[in-house]
């Protein structure tokens, strides 16, 4: 089953928006919030809940296709590594958000502003760049992403995919699932 990590220490709506934006473009995954301050999206069970109560099937396993937020409840992931395999090995496809306050997790994949010089920031290895009204037009090395649309932001941050399969921003994000 692939697995994305995401770290954005940088941008709170980025850091919520690209994990949402990666499932999403893919038709059918899971985020699995690791950060025990991460914010509370809908009303199922959270990590923590899944650890202390024991996952039933159900919880374990997409019910269809369509993308869903796991809330981390508060748990320190390293409490939790037995239900998030449990994850990664059932759904199709899982984005783990890791927390902004952290070292940035090996293997996972730096999502940062585009800002203008000399404030646009850098990170090694895996990196992708949200473009803003006022970024600059020079490409730094990684991937940048475009603006994305008012409707696009307002679904995934409601639950719901972007109503256009077309979508600029989600078709951005699904090329990430390619790279190395």
């Amino acid at each position: 089953m692939p697995v994305l990590a995401t770290w954005s220490p940088l941008d709170a709506a980025l850091d919520i928006l690209l994990p949402l934006g990666l499932v999403a473009s893919v038709g059918s995954g899971l985020v699995v919030d690791l950060d025990p301050d991460g914010p509370k999206l809908g009303d199922g069970p959270s990590l923590s809940d899944l650890v202390v109560a024991g996952p039933t099937r159900d919880q374990l396993e997409p019910s269809g296709s369509g993308s869903g937020y796991l809330s981390n409840g508060g748990i320190d992931p390293s409490e939790a590594t037995a239900v998030i395999a449990a994850l990664i090995e059932r759904w199709p496809r899982v984005v783990l958000r890791c927390s902004p306050r952290d070292v940035r997790p090996p293997g996972s994949i730096a999502a940062l502003p585009l800002l203008p010089e000399p404030f646009t920031p850098a990170a090694g290895g895996k990196v992708v760049y949200q473009r803003c009204a006022f970024s600059p037009r020079s490409k730094p090395d990684g991937v940048v992403l475009p603006i994305p649309r008012r409707s696009t932001v307002e679904a995934l941050f409601g639950g719901r995919r972007p109503p256009s399969r077309r979508d600029p921003w989600l078709m951005s994000v699904s090329a990430l699932w390619g790279q190395p």
